[in-house]
Formats: C-alpha cells, structure tokens, sequence
C-alpha cells in the first residue's frame, strides 16, 4: 500500500447509506367531521426526540421521532390529527475522532435525514385529506448546544 493510499483510507468517512420508516401512524379521530366545518389557524403540539445506535464499529442508526397533534382552535377545541413518525438512517461512520462523534451524531446526521422527514410528515398529512403540514427547520447545533451545556451544568 503506498503512502497515499494509506492516508486516504485513514480519511474520516461520513455517508448516509440507507434511510427508511421505523414507524408511521396518522389519525383523524374527527374525521368525516372535521371536513365540514371552517376553521381558524390551528394549534400545533409538537414533539422531537433523536435516538442513536451503535450497530457495528462503522455504522450507526439515527432516527428522528416525530409527534404532531394538530388542533383546531375555536370555541371547542377539536383534533384535526395526529401524525407519529420515526424516521432512521443508517450512517457510515468511519475514522471520526471520539471527541467529534457525538456532535456528528446529534447535529450532522439529522441535518441530512431532517429534510426527508419532513416531506413524510407533509406527504402523510396531504394523504390524510389536510393541507400540508410543513415543520419549520430544526436548529439541530442549537439543540446540541443546549444538551451539552445541560450536561455540564448537572455535573
């Protein structure tokens, strides 16, 4: 193996190799109903949570679970839907320093699966007979940030 060679397989890897749905549900539990009426602009409840997994010395699955309940506001508050979604990938991960593993994981990562997840949610929410719900963009380095300093301040 020559010197450059070496060197390039010694190269930090960092590629999406497969992405896919874990787990999917959409309900309307108002529905046919909730068709026939007008109604004003909605209220989101919505909720984020990122999961990793070590699967092998390479390779690892991170998933983005998604939880948007979207309700009609009004006299009576109604549910239009609710939307569950965990939406993975599995990521090669190879020659990252340990110090830059997590980072990459909780920011680098989901930036390249969130647009993706998004267009689920949007596509399932046009399926469903609603408007597309489209999520606002997540600030992952923001969300990273404010774990680690959590962290810190806990110890």
């Amino acid at each position: 193996m020559t010197e450059q060679q070496q060197d390039e397989s010694n190269m930090p890897t960092f590629r999406m190799q497969k992405m896919y749905i874990k787990d999917l549900s959409f309900e309307s539990p108002n529905a046919p109903k909730i068709f026939l009426t007008q109604h004003q602009e909605p209220k989101v409840d919505f909720n984020l949570q990122l999961h990793t997994k070590n699967l092998d010395e390479q390779h690892w699955e991170v998933t983005i679970a998604i939880t948007a309940k979207i309700i009609a506001s009004g006299e009576e508050e109604t549910v239009l839907f609710i939307a569950e979604l965990e939406h993975a990938a599995i990521f090669l991960l190879n020659n990252i320093p340990k110090e830059h593993l997590e980072r990459v994981l909780a920011v680098d990562c989901p930036l390249m699966l969130f647009p993706y997840t998004r267009q689920v949610v949007s596509q399932i929410s046009v399926d469903g007979g609603f408007v597309p719900f489209l999520m606002e963009p997540i600030n992952f380095i923001a969300l990273y940030e404010n774990a680690q300093k959590q962290k810190e301040n806990k110890q």
